[in-house]
């Protein structure tokens, strides 16, 4: 996903498009290969918020790696929607037959709709169009109630904001939550990741506030949850006492940093063990000399 395209519609969202602008541009910013464009069927696209917007007139070769998003438009209705032009949802369709990633924001969901992307898909889009979407489109399946879904690289989102979870999930896809949640900590948001998945990653759901010495120590926690992670280390890391560590890691997340990493190690050997692996095989893969210690933390956690 090293190439980021916007295929912006006349009405478009603000915030439907710089939301995930921002975190695929922040991503750049932190060292991965993201390059965005903009692509409209004119030169000059005016946005719901009354800010006109350039964007080119050409669609850039594309790979399997690559994603296009398309953020949605003002609207009453999806069936007001602005005319697509057949170019410009062939080369939707054309970019997902390739292998590529194809994902919408609220109601850009309608775009790929009549690109027939969502025929045979889980999707989702804003609440209030969530019916007429699913009339307009009775091959898809439409899911309420949550940010986003993905199926077979057709990703769908809720309404406006929501665009940077699916924009979010995406990196996490790709680079792992860990990087994700230094995306999201770098965009002062809260990154959430109950979209398709029945539960959020811990290392996001412990992730909303704003104490930039616990979101260090962390980092430190996500990269190295199966090793020994003794508090006086953590401490030194961080130049602050062991004490006012403890104090401070669980007044921003609720739990102690042993806490913290044993709910990590917890989530990943549940990961394991849903794929196949022993109890015990998961909890040495998590760091654990045997399966007790697991054991007790899953009957805990029950």
């Amino acid at each position: 996903m090293s190439h980021v395209v916007f295929f912006l519609v006349p009405g478009v969202h603000l915030l439907d498009l710089a939301g995930p602008a921002q975190v695929f541009s922040t991503a750049a910013d932190l060292g991965r290969p993201y390059t965005l464009s903009y692509v409209a069927e004119r030169p000059q696209v005016p946005a719901a918020q009354g800010l006109p917007l350039v964007a080119g007139l050409d669609w850039p070769e594309l790979g399997p790696e690559d994603l296009v998003v398309v953020p949605g438009w003002r609207a009453v209705t999806l069936a007001d929607s602005p005319e697509i032009g057949a170019p410009a949802l062939r080369a939707l369709r054309d970019h997902h037959a390739r292998g590529g990633t194809v994902a919408s924001v609220c109601a850009g969901a309608e775009a790929l709709g009549r690109a027939g992307l969502l025929k045979g898909r889980r999707c989702t889009t804003h609440h209030d169009v969530q019916d007429e979407l699913a009339r307009r489109h009775p091959g898809a399946t439409v899911v309420r109630d949550v940010l986003f879904t993905a199926d077979d690289r057709v990703v769908t989102s809720a309404g406006i904001a929501s665009g940077i979870d699916l924009a979010l999930h995406l990196v996490a896809g790709r680079h792992g939550p860990a990087f994700a949640a230094k995306v999201a900590r770098d965009m002062v948001v809260y990154a959430r990741r109950n979209g398709h998945e029945p539960q959020s990653s811990a290392m996001f759901r412990h992730r909303s506030h704003l104490d930039d010495t616990v979101h260090h120590v962390q980092d430190l926690i996500d990269a190295r949850f199966d090793r020994p992670l003794p508090l006086p280390a953590l401490a030194s890391a961080v130049g602050v006492s062991e004490r006012t560590l403890t104090r401070l890691f669980t007044r921003a997340t609720g739990l102690t940093p042993l806490r913290y990493q044993q709910t990590l190690r917890l989530e990943r050997a549940q990961h394991l063990i849903s794929h196949g692996a022993t109890l015990e095989a998961a909890a040495r893969s998590v760091g654990f000399e045997d399966a007790r210690m697991l054991r007790r933390l899953r009957a805990r956690a029950a």
